[in-house]
């Protein structure tokens, strides 16, 4: 019911999904990441017990493809599933389920991969990768790969939800945006990736992180940069 990409960037070490569907709040079902480790998305009729585990096998040292074997056996309903990962080395795997709902497919590659089902046509995937530019940082080339998707037909039913996960070295998200319910979520979602941009991404370096336990805990700076803003806030001393 979904279509989605799983992506690793080599440069900055980041794992991240994005994924849309004609389904209320993807984001609680679809996207893992874990840091150091891989992405996976679990979809079609998704079972949320198959992320973890495949993120279990990749950090076990199993390939995509091991992991995702792994991850099926135990599940009755593989037919019904899809699912696909990448890892560490780029290497990525997929499985769709011989019963999902057609269009479905899948199409891994190097450092990326591409599936989708309850899809327009063949085309939304093919269109999907085709707006890959690795020139781009990678959250917004995940927004503009699935807007060429949606273009080509995206999902067969409409559109309902969205979302998009990054991590990089942290045991947390460095990105971690959902669109729930809307009309347009893939625009509401390129949006939000906007203010990620602008405001909560120049602020990771001097947050709390493995590097810096504490981050920045200048009372001065914060309350200069406050006063810049025409904000009248001061810590208590």
């Amino acid at each position: 019911m979904t279509w989605s990409i799983v992506a690793h960037d080599p440069a900055s070490g980041a794992f991240a999904v994005s994924v849309t569907t004609a389904n209320l709040a993807v984001g609680a079902s679809c996207p893992f990441v874990r840091a150091g480790v891989g992405a996976v998305c679990t979809q079609s009729m998704t079972n949320r017990y198959l992320g973890p585990a495949v993120l279990d096998g990749l950090a076990r040292g199993l390939s995509p493809q091991q992991a995702i074997t792994a991850a099926l056996a135990a599940d009755e309903g593989r037919g019904i599933r899809q699912i696909h990962a990448v890892d560490r080395h780029g290497r990525t795997a997929a499985w769709t389920g011989q019963n999902c709902v057609d269009w479905a497919g899948d199409a891994p590659g190097e450092q990326v991969s591409f599936a989708g089902n309850m899809l327009a046509g063949p085309e939304v995937l093919p269109a999907t990768a085709a707006a890959w530019d690795v020139s781009r940082p990678l959250p917004e080339r995940m927004m503009a790969a699935l807007q060429a998707g949606q273009a080509a037909g995206g999902d067969r039913r409409g559109r309902q939800s969205a979302a998009m996960v990054l991590t990089t070295v942290e045991d947390f998200c460095d990105l971690d945006l959902r669109v729930d319910d809307h009309p347009m979520p893939l625009d509401e979602l390129e949006r939000l990736v906007a203010l990620w941009r602008s405001h909560r991404a120049p602020g990771l370096q001097r947050s709390p992180r493995r590097a810096d336990p504490a981050g920045l805990i200048d009372l001065d700076v914060y309350e200069a940069e406050w006063r810049a803003r025409g904000l009248d806030l001061r810590f208590r001393r």
